[in-house]
């Protein structure tokens, strides 16, 4: 399984913009019901967003939602802190993520 962390900070007028892009990824992964697939947004109060995925086979089906593309165009322009991914192990787990 691979687990990336996705962490960057939007500009003060771009924030609730992108939560709504976000918020759109989202209805349309509830629509999709993909498998393998776990996804979680985090808007920190200073509008720094973090966004956890989690997919099964290495690779994630996200990119290729309609809505995850309009979510991607223009993240750079809504952002002061561009997005950085990195690897992420879990270290410890309380009742937050699905154990299988």
């Amino acid at each position: 399984m691979k687990r990336t962390l996705i962490r960057y900070k939007t500009k003060p007028d771009m924030a609730d913009k992108n939560a709504e892009l976000i918020a759109g990824v989202f209805e349309e992964l509830k629509a999709a019901r993909l498998k393998g697939v776990r996804y979680l947004s985090l808007r920190l109060d200073d509008n720094t967003f973090v966004h956890y995925v989690e997919a099964e086979s290495g690779d994630s089906a996200l990119p290729n939602l309609a809505a995850f593309k309009t979510f991607q165009g223009g993240i750079r322009e809504r952002c002061i802190e561009p997005p950085v991914a990195s690897g992420v192990t879990i270290v410890g787990n309380y009742r937050m993520l699905d154990e299988e």
